[in-house]
């Protein structure tokens, strides 16, 4: 697989918010356009998901595909297509967080490779676009659970 596209973004919440967001696959649908459901389908001792379906519905890109992803704590998940889709063919990618004053800086890495041959500037503009979402839809998400763990630790005083 050739060039990653990248991108970053800070939120207002730790680390282990921001990764506790990510790890909630289940949740996806709620957040991450495109995805219409994401299934755990094998996850570690420690309950992290190490492979996961994906279906997408993303207009005219309707598919299925698993990826199997490797955890570093709460710093870094890394994953790999570990079953091909119709339409992708190839995808690695990586969220790494980094504390950010008192929040999280959230870089996203990501390749995708797709049945239909794409243009370098094309292809690189699609996967800018989907990262771009996908970093706005977590942010999103990582705030508002972020206010709720706030509001629950407030109540509970």
């Amino acid at each position: 697989m050739a060039d990653r596209t990248s991108s970053s973004i800070t939120m207002s919440a730790p680390r282990a918010t921001v990764m506790g967001v990510i790890a909630d696959f289940a949740a996806y649908p709620e957040w991450a356009t495109g995805v219409s459901s994401a299934e755990v389908v094998e996850q570690d001792a420690n309950s992290r998901p190490l492979r996961v379906r994906f279906v997408l519905n993303a207009g005219p890109i309707k598919d299925s595909y698993v990826l199997a992803y490797e955890w570093d704590g709460n710093t870094a998940v890394r994953w790999t297509l570990a079953e091909a889709g119709s339409m992708v063919t190839e995808m690695s990618g990586a969220y790494l967080l980094a504390d950010e004053g008192p929040g999280t800086r959230v870089s996203y890495e990501l390749a995708v490779g797709t049945r239909v041959p794409m243009l370098g500037l094309l292809k690189r503009r699609a996967e800018k676009t989907i990262i771009d979402t996908a970093l706005r839809g977590l942010k999103t998400r990582t705030e508002q659970v972020g206010r709720r763990e706030h509001d629950q630790h407030g109540q509970e005083r």
